[in-house]
């Protein structure tokens, strides 16, 4: 599902990644752990094709596609059919209602709008927000926003869901109900998914516990 070898990352002078190799398989659920500065989210970025990495013998597949003999619209393209992205702070648009929000990577896939409502709706509906679709995110409790986060990363159906600090913002009671989520959307749809996370609980729950120090996977 995801292969990546000897990736590096410089920015100026400050070599981040330092040859990193990893190997993720499909339906897998793989939690990276480490200090600040370690380098997970810039990994992260990496791996959901936000960032470029910069060694021309660094190497990234992934759904058996070469992710660095791709670039502007092939890249966003990409990405947007088979990425899920969820992060610590939401990212809803304030403007637009939970379901609005939901539709948005439909909207950019072109999904007929009909199509991508009902679709939107079952998410919602699955994640126990139905009453709350028309609600703006400020009307909404934390969890219920990161759900809404979470409907919006899995409207376009990706392979694989990318989560950095995923439950940082919340509180106990709702990071566990997020973190039960993830295991039962795995188990109902198959996604695979990599979790940047200082949440122990949360990384101790994974198939796979990945530990970074100073830009290398250590264990």
């Amino acid at each position: 599902m995801i292969e990546a070898q000897n990736i590096h990352k410089y920015y100026d002078n400050l070599h981040v990644l330092k040859g990193v190799d990893l190997h993720i398989k499909k339906s897998e659920i793989v939690s990276i752990v480490g200090a600040s500065g370690a380098g997970k989210t810039t990994l992260l970025q990496i791996l959901g094709t936000l960032d470029a990495f910069d060694s021309s013998k660094s190497k990234l597949a992934i759904n058996g596609v070469n992710i660095g003999s791709l670039s502007g619209k092939k890249l966003a393209k990409f990405r947007n059919e088979n990425l899920g992205f969820i992060f610590q702070f939401h990212q809803l648009l304030p403007e637009f209602t939970a379901l609005e929000n939901v539709c948005i990577p439909a909207f950019i896939k072109n999904t007929p709008k009909a199509e991508a409502v009902k679709k939107a709706k079952e998410l919602l509906s699955f994640l126990g927000l139905s009453h709350r679709e028309d609600h703006k995110p400020n009307e909404l409790s934390g969890g219920e926003q990161q759900r809404v986060a979470v409907a919006r990363a899995l409207i376009n159906n990706p392979a694989i869901i990318l989560a950095d600090e995923p439950s940082g913002n919340l509180d106990t009671e709702s990071a566990e109900n997020l973190h039960n989520l993830f295991f039962k959307l795995r188990d109902e749809f198959g996604q695979t998914f990599v979790i940047v996370t200082h949440n122990e609980e949360l990384a101790n729950m994974a198939d796979r516990k990945l530990v970074m120090q100073d830009g290398v996977i250590v264990k």
